[in-house]
Formats: structure tokens, C-alpha cells, sequence
């Protein structure tokens, strides 16, 4: 099956591409990163905290069905433009790499359509090469489809 979702990282950059073509309005796809109950639908993990405002944080959970957390981020959102922007942090809580930034753009491509570009810094090359080796872009594409399915029904 094609991957939609497409992760492209120059070689030694310390930063990566992420972009996906949805068919959904982009007022939608926004709302899918704004949203704490669509949120935990797409990625199926509980948002304990999800303030989508500039200055607004953000903190998610996982946890197995014995209630082991498995998975915690959180982050600071820096810049909120409703329909278009959002930088905002991102760290995983007991990991071995360290807090990256990440740039989401949301474009309107037709009334139906929209386009998602994500850029996402590390601090160094070798940090993002770390990354990279996780299935990461299998991951993020998994993530897309699950966003792209779920707010379809929505539409």
C-alpha cells in the first residue's frame, strides 16, 4: 500500500519534512490538531491537557489496558493561527531524545481538500537520524489514514 503521508529528511539537516494531501476541508483537518476529542480519536491517546491558543500547552497519554503509561508528551503551542498555523514543541517524556520543534502549516487546496506540511527541528542531525530509524514515517502515515478515516464521517 502507498504511503500518503511522505517524510523526506536532508542529509545532514537536523530537521525532517512531513506532507499529506487530505481530502478534507482544511477547516477540518485543522481541527483535528485543535480538537482534544478528535485529538485521542486519530491518535488514540488520552489528552490530559490540550489548550489550542498561542501560549496554550498540551500533554498526552498512553497507557495499557492494566494502566501502565506507555507514552507521555507535552509541548508549548507558540503560535496559533485557526485554519493555517501552529509551532508549537514537542517532547517525549522519558525518552532519549531531546524536545523538537515542529512547524504545522495547513493549506486549502480545493473547497474539499487541504494540505498538511510539517517541519520538525532537532537539535542535531544525528538526533533526527535517531528518530528516523523508530518506524516513524510508517507510524505518522498509520496516524494520517486514522485522521483522514475518522474525520471523513464528519464531513
Amino acid at each position: 500500500m502507498e504511503r500518503k503521508t511522505k517524510v523526506s529528511a536532508e542529509e545532514d539537516k537536523p530537521y525532517l519534512t512531513i506532507m499529506r494531501a487530505f481530502d478534507l476541508p482544511v477547516e477540518l483537518l485543522f481541527r483535528a490538531y485543535a480538537e482534544a476529542e478528535l485529538v485521542e480519536q486519530w491518535m488514540g491517546t488520552k489528552v490530559l491537557k490540550l489548550e489550542s491558543r498561542k501560549h496554550g500547552s498540551y500533554q498526552f497519554e498512553t497507557a495499557d489496558p492494566q494502566g501502565n503509561v506507555l507514552f507521555k508528551a507535552n509541548g508549548t503551542i507558540h503560535e496559533y493561527l485557526p485554519n493555517q498555523k501552529i509551532v508549537r514543541t514537542f517532547e517525549m517524556e522519558n525518552a532519549t531524545f531531546d524536545v523538537q520543534l515542529e512547524f504545522l502549516e495547513f493549506e486549502k487546496l480545493t473547497e474539499d481538500t487541504s494540505k498538511l506540511t510539517m517541519q520538525v527541528i532537532y537539535r542535531s542531525a544525528q538526533a533526527r537520524d535517531e528518530n528516523l530509524k523508530l518506524p516513524f514515517a510508517y507510524g505518522v502515515n498509520m496516524a494520517h489514514n486514522r485522521l483522514e478515516e475518522i474525520l471523513s464521517k464528519l464531513k
